[in-house]
């Protein structure tokens, strides 16, 4: 059974950090390209970091410069490291691990909010 579960969120003032891990378990997220999604009140979800098999990764406009996705194999957890946060970054976060050939695997979810 595959499981991603997220951890990290909480409540933050505006400019600060938070950093948010997925553990796995039943995949080896070596694998698997990795993603973290965020959905704010009201809103569709939306990429917000992914990062490939080889290192690779991309950002939303929005959080480049402040938010760094990373990998740890031998861990299987992958991490988004928060920084400058702002009220508009308040959201549920998701992991998904994507297979090469298509589907995902999501987890429940962590949430984030972003006020003073």
């Amino acid at each position: 059974q595959v499981q991603l579960v997220e951890s990290g969120g909480g409540l933050v003032q505006p400019g600060g950090s938070l950093r948010l891990s997925c553990a796995a378990s039943g995949i080896a997220i070596s694998l698997y390209g990795m993603g973290w999604y965020r959905q704010p009140p009201g809103k569709q979800r939306e990429l917000v970091a992914s990062i490939t098999r080889g290192g690779s990764t991309n950002y939303a406009d929005s959080v480049k410069g402040r938010f760094t996705i990373s990998r740890d194999n031998a861990k299987n957890t992958v991490y988004l490291q928060m920084n400058s946060l702002k009220p508009e970054d308040t959201a549920v976060y998701s992991c998904v691990a994507q297979p090469a050939l298509g589907g995902a695997y999501w987890g429940q979810g962590t949430q984030v909010n972003v006020s003073s």
